[in-house]
C-alpha cells in the first residue's frame, strides 16, 4: 500500500503550471530600497565614517576569545555559506525537482543567480581590493586598494542567494514564507559567524547582505532568457531523439537480407578480387595428375608391383608365408 510521502517521489504526469515571479512594484520597491543600502555601506567605508571604527572595535573585541565554547561548533556552522557545499546540496534537490517537474526551470535559475553573484561580487571585491582583519596593517584605517578580497563578504552573499533560491522557487505560498525565514536565519548566522571568526569586518557582512539580495530581486528580469535557454536545450534533445529513431539498423542474422550499402560493398569487393597463383608444392603441377584423378597406367604399375612383392605357387595360390625356426631349448 502506498503512501503520501512515497508518492511524491514519483514523477508527475504533467509539468504543473509554476507561477514564475513578476517584478511587482512590491519588489521593484525592495530593490531599489536595498539598491541604496548597499551605495551607503561603500561610500562609509571608503570615506572611513563611523561603521570603519566599528569594524575595528569588534575586531578588536575578539568575540572568538570571549566565547571560545562555540568556536568548534562554528567553524562547521560557516560552511552553509561556503559556494562550493551549498552549491552542491541545492543542485541535487533543485535537480530532482526539474526531473519531477518535467521543466529545467530550477536548474537554470540556480545557474543565473550563481553566475550573477560571481560577476557582480567578485568585481567589487578584486576593484575595492579590501584586507580582513587578520591582515590589517594599520587601526583606523579602512584597507581598502591594498590587494584583499573580502569586500563585501562571499560567505554572507553566497548563502542568501544559495538558500534564498529555494524560497524564489517554491511552488506554494506556504513553503515560500517557510524557505524565506529559513533563508534569512542561515545567511544571518553564516555573516554573524565571520564577524565572530573575525575573518570579516561588519561592514563586509552588511554588504554581503545587500548583494545577495539584490540578485533574488532583480533575478525576475532574467526570467526570459532562462526560458529561451530552457526551450533551446529541450530542442536539442528532441533531435537527438529523432536522429536516434531513424538510424538505420545493422542486420541480425547472418544469412538475412543485408542492407543496400553492405551489399554494394561486397560487389564490388568481388569485382576488385583477382585469382590467386598455386603456392609451390600444394596445387597440381604440370606433367603430374591431380590429386583424386587416376590414370590406367597408375594402376597397372601400382598391380605390377603388388604382383612382385607376393610369390605365388605353382597352383596359382599364394605361399603361405615361411616360418622362421626356433633357437634354443
Amino acid at each position: 500500500m502506498r503512501t503520501d510521502i512515497f508518492a511524491r517521489l514519483d514523477r508527475e504526469p504533467e509539468p504543473p503550471k509554476i507561477e514564475i515571479p513578476r517584478m511587482s512594484r512590491t519588489r521593484l520597491a525592495l530593490f531599489g530600497g536595498t539598491s541604496a543600502f548597499y551605495l551607503a555601506i561603500v561610500v562609509a567605508v571608503l570615506a572611513s565614517t563611523w561603521l570603519v571604527a566599528l569594524d575595528w572595535k569588534l575586531m578588536l573585541f575578539r568575540p572568538y576569545e570571549q566565547w571560545p565554547e562555540q568556536h568548534a561548533f562554528l567553524d562547521y556552522f560557516v560552511t552553509l555559506g561556503q559556494r562550493g557545499p551549498t552549491a552542491v546540496m541545492v543542485a541535487a534537490w533543485l535537480g530532482w525537482r526539474s526531473w519531477r517537474q518535467h521543466t529545467l526551470r530550477p536548474l537554470l535559475a540556480l545557474g543565473a543567480a550563481l553566475l550573477l553573484l560571481n560577476v557582480t561580487v567578485g568585481a567589487v571585491k578584486i576593484g575595492l581590493g579590501r584586507l580582513g582583519p587578520h591582515y590589517a596593517t594599520q587601526i583606523g584605517s579602512a584597507e581598502l586598494f591594498a590587494g584583499g578580497d573580502i569586500f563585501p563578504s562571499g560567505h554572507t552573499a553566497n548563502a542568501v542567494v544559495t538558500w534564498g533560491i529555494l524560497a524564489y522557487l517554491a511552488t506554494t505560498p506556504r513553503a515560500r514564507r517557510y524557505l524565506s525565514a529559513l533563508s534569512a536565519v542561515v545567511s544571518l548566522g553564516v555573516g554573524l559567524t565571520t564577524v565572530y571568526l573575525s575573518t570579516h569586518w561588519l561592514s563586509d557582512v552588511l554588504l554581503g547582505w545587500a548583494a545577495g539580495l539584490l540578485i533574488l530581486l532583480g533575478l525576475p528580469w532574467c526570467e526570459p532568457l532562462i526560458a529561451r535557454a530552457e526551450a533551446f536545450i529541450l530542442g536539442l534533445r528532441e533531435q537527438w531523439r529523432r536522429r536516434r529513431a531513424s538510424a538505420p539498423s545493422l542486420p541480425v542474422a547472418s544469412g538475412g537480407p543485408r542492407p543496400a550499402v553492405f551489399a554494394q560493398r561486397g560487389t564490388e569487393a568481388a569485382q576488385t578480387d583477382t585469382p590467386r597463383e598455386p603456392v609451390a608444392g600444394v596445387g597440381p603441377t604440370p606433367g603430374r595428375p591431380a590429386s583424386g584423378t587416376r590414370t590406367a597406367t597408375h594402376d597397372r604399375s601400382r598391380a605390377h608391383a603388388r604382383s612382385e612383392r607376393t610369390p605365388v605357387t605353382p597352383s596359382g595360390s599364394r605361399r603361405p608365408p615361411r616360418s622362421r625356426p626356433m633357437t634354443g631349448g
